[in-house]
């Protein structure tokens, strides 16, 4: 009952409008993960610090406390990992736009560590896709790193208790909005890379997602938000319907960047195009077909954009539009799908099952 009394002081301020120090943000995550309060207590939290407006201070302060508390850690030797990963609660739901251009990125020598969720206001996730394509999901750290290391890609579940054994899962799982602890537990990767390509659900995100990223140690980064032209709808990727709005971190350095699909060599396209599919297994098989090469040309833009961005953050590229080119050959030549194979057979306690499951995959792809 004290502490109820003493966090609901707390919810008080962030009502009206306090920012809270990094400090006091950890304890109070730190309450949260361990269950100290009542769920109804959590959940008036996490809107309050949404309402206000998080901080940079506060949503370090989150992080910290997942980290610390409910990340399993993984070394990977000073390995050069990118991660690619959004948010999620953007306003315009896509189709798994950052599965499919972290495989170009692996397929081009990039070494991609991901650290993403099931679905929670969409019908597929990046854990969900994964899973379809025939990954474990729900393999431990060790099994991730192994791939890592030998496929130059691997998935962190971020729903996972192999992960985050303590709470993420269960908090996660029961909230189905946007909030500071969606920003915090993306950035709680048990390997922490220092570069990676961010998404945002909300353009005010960009400085303040660029701020913690930086004070956590991140050295290279984007932080993007999409827009859809002539709408106030936008996505946690870079954009072929808009104008994507970025804030890149390099060298100590934050400045601010945007572009269009056309001045990156790529058309502007209906955004319904890009829409999320409502069933699973027809998402999947979607997917399958545009890592073949064989996919909607929107969606094949979209997926040659944000694999540009990770080329360019990792600085293999000079331009945005150099990485559009470096990913349509990836693409267009088979060499994402052969790595998605790869994957499959290395991030799994049993290989043999999620083959078959890709080749089952295949079938349906060349009777469709």
């Amino acid at each position: 009952m004290q502490k109820n009394r003493q966090f609901g002081q707390i919810i008080t301020r962030l009502i009206s409008r306090e920012n809270l120090s990094r400090e006091e943000s950890f304890s109070a995550f730190c309450m949260i993960l361990n269950n100290e309060v009542t769920d109804m207590q959590q959940g008036a939290f996490l809107a309050a610090l949404t309402g206000k407006g998080e901080t940079a201070a506060e949503v370090a302060g989150g992080w910290q406390a997942v980290y610390e508390l409910d990340t399993k850690k993984v070394a990977l030797d000073k390995l050069p990992i990118v991660d690619n990963c959004g948010t999620g609660m953007d306003s315009f739901k896509t189709f798994n736009i950052s599965t499919a251009a972290s495989l170009v990125a692996a397929a081009g020598g990039v070494i991609v560590a991901r650290h993403g969720a099931r679905a929670i206001t969409s019908s597929c996730g990046t854990v969900d896709m994964a899973e379809g394509l025939g990954v474990d999901v729900e393999c431990s750290v060790d099994v991730v790193e192994k791939s890592i290391r030998q496929v130059g890609i691997g998935l962190f579940n971020g729903m996972s208790p192999e992960v985050h054994p303590m709470a993420l899962g269960r908090i996660l799982s029961q909230i189905h909005f946007g909030s500071p602890l969606n920003i915090a537990a993306s950035l709680a990767h048990p390997a922490m890379p220092k570069v990676a390509v961010r998404g945002v659900y909300s353009a005010a995100l960009l400085h303040p997602v660029a701020d913690v990223m930086q004070e956590i140690g991140y050295t290279d980064a984007l932080v993007v938000y999409g827009a859809i032209a002539d709408s106030d709808k936008g996505m946690d990727e870079g954009s072929v319907c808009g104008t994507t709005f970025c804030v890149q971190l390099k060298d100590g350095i934050k400045r601010e960047l945007s572009f269009t699909p056309e001045e990156c060599g790529l058309g502007l396209h209906d955004p319904q195009l890009l829409a999320a599919d409502g069933e699973r297994d027809s998402a999947v098989l979607k997917m399958y077909r545009l890592l073949a090469g064989r996919g909607d040309v929107a969606q094949s833009d979209a997926v040659l954009l944000n694999s540009a961005l990770i080329f360019f953050v990792q600085n293999s590229v000079p331009t945005i539009a150099a990485g559009v080119e470096k990913a349509r050959e990836l693409l267009f030549s088979g060499q994402a799908l052969a790595a998605l194979k790869r994957w499959v057979e290395v991030q799994n306690r049993t290989p043999s099952v999620g083959l078959a499951k890709l080749s089952e995959l295949e079938k349906n792809e060349a009777s469709s």
